[in-house]
């Protein structure tokens, strides 16, 4: 059988990182930075006030309490600004521009809150509650590089900067496709020998978990003909294609009669439990990536954690390999099939022990929904005592 860490670098080697293209900031949540972001002007731009209070010269409030005329509101926005002369005092708003001649800010809650005069009950520092130009961001620095993933705070300091327009690596469009004549949907009645379908909406939920768009096809029966016309009608708006099912060893596999004969996709074992039955290659003019995962619901969770994550993250322009691990130290004894490297849903606590779930079977769904991780057990291992150290991924 093939290793799990040669089928994963036969897959990233295949994918390509997806080309780069200028996006509007509404656009580019979650998508990943392919230019550098500098600002063309200091952040703040001017000295501005922290606070609601009064402009004043530091010196004149030294003794307190001290009554002062207040001789000019300044709110935010204001462009017109009166100086603060000797022995007066300017209202003064948060983010408003500090007036020439002040050097302090007097919050208001060390005041009387007068709008004629007003008395001030402590003295400041000098500078006390002023933001200065440039305190952030200097004019020309850079604030973003290549490769960032762009959150809300990312997002921010892009507009923050003027910008309104960036150029990103987008998110990818993955398609997500079931096969199987046993599968109805999510609310219809089922049938004798009918199933819910489940996998579609959990890889498509990993999709966009995972940076991705992820859009959900109709099921697919067990037609090869019937799958080929579903997967041409989805390539036009896809980066990656995801099976589930119809790629094992039996009768009725149509995801593997209908690509085998392409030669552009292969169907291999991969030495790895659950999941072994895994296909990946590409199809179509603009070969597409797909991966062709097993259908069932555990086995195509993981086989997503393993293989397509990653994936996804060298589409996305991000680093990419085998998914991280931790150390944790397990709660009970494991075992696992010589050759095969096991992926054991467990709970991983805060201090740092693991307990596998009860339900490990490949088909068992609700047990992977109640698991926050996945220990990993190599292949040359057959039983691991309690209380060994042991590698685990987070899901």
């Amino acid at each position: 059988m093939k290793s799990v860490d040669a089928h994963l670098a036969d897959i990233l080697a295949t994918v390509r990182t997806l080309a780069p293209l200028e996006l509007e900031l509404e656009r580019a949540l979650g998508t990943t930075l392919a230019e550098e972001v500098s600002s063309p002007v200091p952040l703040p731009p001017f000295d501005n006030s922290a606070m609601d209070g009064y402009a004043v010269r530091a010196a004149d409030v030294s003794g307190v309490p001290v009554t002062l005329p207040v001789v000019d509101d300044v709110a935010a926005g204001s462009d017109e600004l009166r100086a603060v002369g000797p022995g007066h005092a300017v209202r003064i708003m948060t983010g408003a521009p500090v007036p020439p001649g002040a050097d302090a800010v007097v919050p208001v809650e060390w005041t009387d809150g007068g709008t004629a005069q007003v008395t001030i009950n402590r003295p400041v520092q000098l500078g006390n509650a002023i933001r200065r130009a440039g305190e952030d961001v200097q004019a020309g620095e850079i604030v973003l590089k290549p490769g960032t993933v762009i959150g809300p705070a990312q997002l921010g300091i892009i507009a923050g900067v003027g910008r309104r327009r960036v150029w990103v690596r987008p998110r990818p469009r993955i398609v997500v496709l079931s096969t199987g004549a046993e599968l109805v949907e999510p609310g219809a009645a089922l049938r004798p020998g009918q199933i819910w379908d489940s996998n579609s909406f959990t890889l498509t939920a990993a999709v966009r978990d995972s940076g991705g768009e992820g859009f959900r096809a109709p099921t697919v029966g067990d037609d090869p003909a019937v799958f080929l016309d579903q997967l041409d009608a989805q390539l036009v708006r896809a980066d990656a294609i995801i099976t589930s099912g119809g790629v094992s060893m039996g009768a009725y596999e149509p995801v593997k009669e209908a690509l085998s004969p392409l030669g552009t996709v292969r169907f291999e074992k991969v030495a790895m439990q659950p999941g072994m039955p895994q296909g990946f290659g590409v199809v179509g003019d603009d070969q597409i990536p797909i991966f062709a995962l097993p259908g069932n619901p555990v086995s195509s969770y993981v086989s997503f954690m393993l293989f397509v994550r990653p994936a996804l993250r060298k589409m996305r322009g991000l680093p990419a390999g085998p998914p991280e691990t931790v150390t944790a130290y397990v709660l009970a004894t494991l075992r696992s099939p010589a050759g095969r490297r096991s992926y054991l849903r467990a709970v991983l606590a805060d201090d740092g022990t693991v307990t596998p779930v009860h339900g490990q079977g490949s088909h068992q769904l609700a047990a992977l929904a109640s698991a926050n991780a996945l220990i990993v057990v190599p292949e040359d291992t057959t039983e691991v005592p309690s209380g060994t150290s042991v590698q685990v991924i987070r899901l």
